[in-house]
């Protein structure tokens, strides 16, 4: 795996993928890409931004390995898209692992996986590609969670749960042992499941609402 790295993206995602490959990794970050429509300036992070179509003569994939920062935009499909299109040009394409996470599986981490701080990942977890981890989550032992994936912060996947492709989990939500998510499903944020969810499932937490009562009558606070 070459340690030069270009990062597709110019968001949010990508300058966090600067800072966590740049301090947290052995990859050198070396450019930026971007569909040539999407480019609005020639650098980002002190680098330079090269349309994706023409990536791969200014930075060869001989040569430079590449990472596709994006989010769940569409339930993944766009990061899929781009994850697909640079293996097409023949890149291998890196994930980034935190130093910071609890990782005890043997390394079943598949392709252009994004895996931050604070994540337990229990022994027999198998992850595949292109999956997004954010901060803070626990994955049970003897768990599957396949391709394309985004699980947001502190989700509690329990073990031996089996999360199908192009799935997103939002935070905090809650996940029992030995159940099976379709792929396409949107599990909210505080959502609850407790049992198998068919694919394309939306599944939505109970959203807390104001009091009646104002805060200025609380008597103990």
């Amino acid at each position: 795996m070459p340690t030069k790295l270009v990062v597709f993206g110019s968001g949010d995602i990508a300058e966090l993928a600067h800072y966590y490959f740049s301090n947290d990794s052995e990859h050198e970050v070396v450019s930026f890409t971007l569909d040539e429509e999407y480019i609005e300036s020639d650098t980002f992070c002190g680098l330079p931004v090269a349309p994706f179509a023409e990536v791969q003569s200014a930075f060869p994939p001989e040569d430079h390995a590449l990472f596709i920062a994006l989010s769940y935009s569409r339930l993944n499909e766009v990061r899929k898209e781009k994850f697909l299109a640079g293996k097409e040009k023949g890149y291998a394409l890196t994930s980034y692992i935190s130093s910071r996470a609890s990782v005890l599986n043997d390394g079943r981490i598949g392709e252009n996986c994004f895996i931050l701080e604070d994540n337990t990942i229990q022994p027999f977890v198998t992850i595949g590609d292109n999956v997004t981890l954010w901060s803070g989550n626990h994955i049970g032992h003897h768990s599957t969670i396949h391709d394309h994936t985004f699980i947001a912060s502190h989700v509690v996947v329990s073990g031996g749960v089996v999360i199908g492709e192009s799935c997103f989990l939002g935070v905090n939500a809650t996940l029992r042992d030995h159940i099976t998510v379709g792929e396409k499903c949107v599990i909210g944020a505080g959502a609850l499941l407790v049992g198998d969810a068919e694919p394309e499932g939306l599944y939505r937490g109970t959203k807390t609402e104001r009091s009646k009562i104002p805060s200025t009558r609380l008597k103990k606070i």
